[in-house]
């Protein structure tokens, strides 16, 4: 998915611009994912600039040495999950839903996964263990 991808929070007092996302959809089951959401994160990975504003409009959470979390200050609408080393976000789908196809086929940290869900779609999986290897190896 490419051209500027503009989209808004629920109240529309912040805009999440990017130039390009994978379509891919992922999962992430993750203890902390699901507390922020209240189940499973939906994402899509951003392949290029991201800009949100305005940032005063914005609370930023350091939820890990790795990683922050952006939501809205007025309404609450998960922004981003942001990897602090590369500045790599990681949206939240459902801000994209209307913007094309996606594809759901991943999920990570399944072994994390409580047994009260499951998903029908037949996506590749990852633990948490096998997540952190993959990441440890990228270049920042």
């Amino acid at each position: 998915m490419s051209n500027p991808l503009r989209v808004q929070c629920l109240c529309k007092a912040v805009t999440v611009e990017t130039s390009e996302l994978k379509p891919h959809v992922g999962a992430c089951h993750c203890s902390m994912c699901r507390k922020w959401g209240g189940g499973p994160f939906l994402a899509v990975e951003s392949q290029g600039q991201v800009t949100v504003t305005p940032t005063d409009a914005v609370t930023v959470f350091s939820s890990s040495e790795w990683a922050e979390r952006g939501f809205c200050k007025t309404c609450g609408t998960h922004l981003f999950y942001r990897l602090k080393a590369n500045n790599h976000y990681i949206l939240p789908a459902g801000l994209f839903a209307d913007e094309g196809e996606l594809t759901f086929d991943h999920q990570i940290f399944i072994d994390e996964k409580p047994a009260y869900y499951e998903f029908a779609n037949e996506t590749k999986t990852m633990t948490g263990k096998e997540v952190f290897e993959q990441f440890a190896n990228v270049p920042e």
